[in-house]
């Protein structure tokens, strides 16, 4: 069986899909999975031993441009695709499979996708809480599975590939030392501060993980390196050359590599979060007004704080510089404690193999 499917665009989202390709690949061991998706997402879907190939969509986020939809669904008749599974809910990301001809076409109804669908279901969101549900859902015949309970568990987490050879590389092209373990921190968020943990939280608690011996990394986008400087500021002048900022320095397959290098990351509500979490690090993640209920992360060796309850549709807090009372109510001696469970359960399980 071949199947194409069409992809998120978020780094989150785009995680998250890959319990669909795993569920698929040991449902249908031959299939061979093909994942249309925006470029930049080339170096994650690269790590997934489930997918085929990396298919670039070269139109953004809210273009339409039908012409180039049927182009590009046209291109692909000859590939001979059985499925396509549809994972965003716009009707332009359905029409690529519609265009190409694909005999069955799944995904959730969404903006109104009869036609373009053939096999459209019904979203009621109580019966999937989860968004990582709600795509491993598309895996499966919809008579047999009408609510989360009903799906085959565990489901399959996301997980990347790499390999050691990379991080040891990596690591020293970025000069980090190879003396001191290494912490991640990841104090970017896309919708600005209201999502992210205060850069002196992360500063102190980087003081602190220095004076314990470790070495700091922060990552995040260009919007990041800002931050990442505060936070570099703030620290003690002999500790600074024990904390590099690599916002914006590294390119989303360097960030991956390096993310799998750390001993834990530390993170705010974001797709970095969902990276360490796919790569089995333990992991810190921070929540404010932002849910843990609908994308948690999906880890064992995740640990969420946070210290309110129900969705805040927050774009910037009321507190200073735009954060949330509710992240700056998080303490760097609160994430420390977490911190060092995580590292202890950690230790005595690699110790047990």
């Amino acid at each position: 069986m071949k199947i194409l499917v069409i992809g998120p665009s978020w780094v989150g989202d785009m995680m998250m899909s890959q319990s669909l390709y795993r569920t698929l690949k040991a449902n249908h061991p031959d299939a061979v999975i093909d994942v249309m998706a925006p470029p930049w997402c080339r170096p994650l879907l690269s790590r997934m031993p489930e997918v085929n190939e990396a298919l670039p969509m070269p139109l953004g986020h809210g273009a339409l441009a039908l012409g180039e939809r049927r182009r590009l669904g046209h291109a692909l008749r000859d590939k001979g695709y059985d499925r396509a599974y549809v994972l965003p809910n716009s009707f332009k990301s359905a029409l690529v499979p519609f265009f190409a001809g694909i005999k069955t076409r799944t995904g959730w109804r969404g903006e109104m996708r009869y036609g373009v669908l053939n096999d459209a279901r019904v979203l009621d969101k109580a019966a999937w809480p989860l968004m990582v549900e709600r795509y491993v859902a598309l895996a499966y015949d919809k008579s047999r599975v009408r609510r989360a309970s009903d799906l085959p568990q565990p489901l399959l987490w996301p997980k990347l590939d790499v390999n050691d050879a990379e991080k040891v590389a990596t690591s020293a092209a970025f000069g980090l030392s190879p003396a001191r373990p290494l912490i991640g921190f990841c104090p970017g968020a896309e919708f600005g501060p209201a999502k992210r943990w205060p850069h002196h939280h992360y500063a102190e608690l980087a003081q602190m993980l220095i004076d314990k011996g470790f070495q700091i990394a922060l990552f995040g986008s260009a919007k990041d390196k800002e931050t990442g400087e505060q936070i570099v500021q703030s620290l003690h002048p002999d500790a600074r050359e024990r904390c590099h900022n690599l916002a914006g320095e590294t390119q989303l397959e360097q960030a991956v590599i390096l993310l799998a290098q750390c001993r834990a990351v530390v993170s705010n509500d974001s797709g970095l979060m969902h990276i360490a979490a796919a790569l089995d690090r333990p992991l810190v993640a921070l929540y404010g007004p932002s849910s843990p209920d609908f994308t948690p992360p999906l880890s064992h060796k995740a640990r969420v704080i946070r210290l309110i309850t129900g969705y805040h549709r927050v774009r910037k807090g009321d507190a200073a510089e735009g954060y949330h009372q509710s992240l700056i109510d998080i303490t760097p001696e609160r994430v420390l404690a977490e911190l060092e469970t995580l590292l202890e359960k950690n230790q005595e399980s690699e110790c047990r193999f």
